[in-house]
């Protein structure tokens, strides 16, 4: 009699290891999931952060950059060749973009009634 009490203990220990076992392996899946979603989380906060840091550095830059210099003064009575140069170098200012079309139409008016 005390063979047939063994086995379906054994039996019923074994199945309860099993069970354990898988459900262990299922915990520490979900676990390791959760830990996964949360490492991926923080690469993307700091990825988010290094760029909102770049767009900022890149603003400050811009802010910083001083205001393109004025093209110099034509000289009293300066001849047609000059102001040849002078236009010349205003259209190469404003192709650059370092002027806008309206800078460039104030600088072209003083340097024809200059």
């Amino acid at each position: 009699m005390p063979m047939r009490r063994r086995r379906p203990l054994l039996r019923a220990a074994a199945t309860g290891a099993v069970v354990y076992g898988a459900t262990k392996a299922g915990t520490n899946a979900a676990i390791n999931k959760q830990q996964a979603a949360a490492e991926d989380e923080a690469r993307m906060q700091a990825v988010e952060a290094q760029a909102a840091e770049a767009q900022q550095m890149a603003a400050q830059a811009q802010q910083q950059a001083p205001p393109p210099a004025a093209p110099p003064a034509a000289p009293a009575g300066a001849g047609t060749e000059d102001r040849l140069a002078q236009l010349k170098e205003l259209a190469a200012l404003r192709d650059s973009g370092v002027l806008t079309p309206e800078e460039f139409e104030q600088e072209k008016q003083r340097i024809l009634n200059g």
